[in-house]
């Protein structure tokens, strides 16, 4: 059976990763990490590693030491954040700023949860040999926000299930969300970055 470390174990190695000048936009060092561990901060511990990770190149192993320390201490949402980016790492990144089309246009009346769960179609402007629009599904990532409503505009991370059919994609391409007919939302790509890892 192999050996299964427990989180705080896994925070010291992701910390390990890390180089030393490593720093998260509010300035939280990885020498402010390792003074956190030596207080058994664990969870301020995991959320500065995240913002570390988000704002300096981190390797795929990075995200999953922190996944792993996020399921063993029941954070959800922590624990699919580190996924998404672990698998960002792996197959790159696609960022837009997506407008859902309001209440009275489109078949959607609530809100739906940020967290990568919902897997609408698009139109990224790939055709059949029979020159009929394909569609392809993403996860959806809202950031900053818990959750994006009718009519509501955000910027959003899209994990596609085929990420090489959106290599094609730059920055200022718009693209069509379905959810069904009609269109849910219209979204302008702000990013495109591809694999690290």
């Amino acid at each position: 059976m192999q050996h299964m470390d427990d989180a705080f174990t896994l925070l010291r190695q992701a910390a390990d990763l890390l180089p030393q000048d490593a720093a998260a936009e509010n300035g939280q060092t990885v020498g402010d990490v390792r003074e956190d561990i030596v207080r058994q901060e664990w969870e301020m511990v995991l959320g500065v590693l995240i913002e570390i990770g988000d704002v300096h190149p981190v390797s795929a192993d990075f995200w999953e030491l922190l996944a792993e320390a996020a399921r063993q201490m029941m954070l959800d949402r922590s624990l699919r954040w580190c996924e998404w980016r672990g698998w960002e790492v792996r197959h790159g990144t696609v960022r837009a700023t997506l407008s859902l089309v309001g209440a009275e246009e489109g078949r959607r009346r609530t809100a739906f949860a940020a967290d990568g769960r919902l897997r609408p179609m698009w139109d990224i402007g790939n055709r059949t040999a029979g020159e009929e629009r394909e569609l392809h599904i993403a996860r959806l990532w809202v950031e900053y926000a818990q959750e994006l409503g009718p009519g509501e505009t955000a910027d959003v991370r899209l994990a596609p299930l085929s990420p090489e059919l959106w290599r094609h994609l730059k920055c200022g391409d718009v693209i069509t969300m379905y959810e069904a007919r009609p269109v849910a939302g219209t979204a302008t790509v702000i990013e495109v970055l591809p694999p690290r890892g």
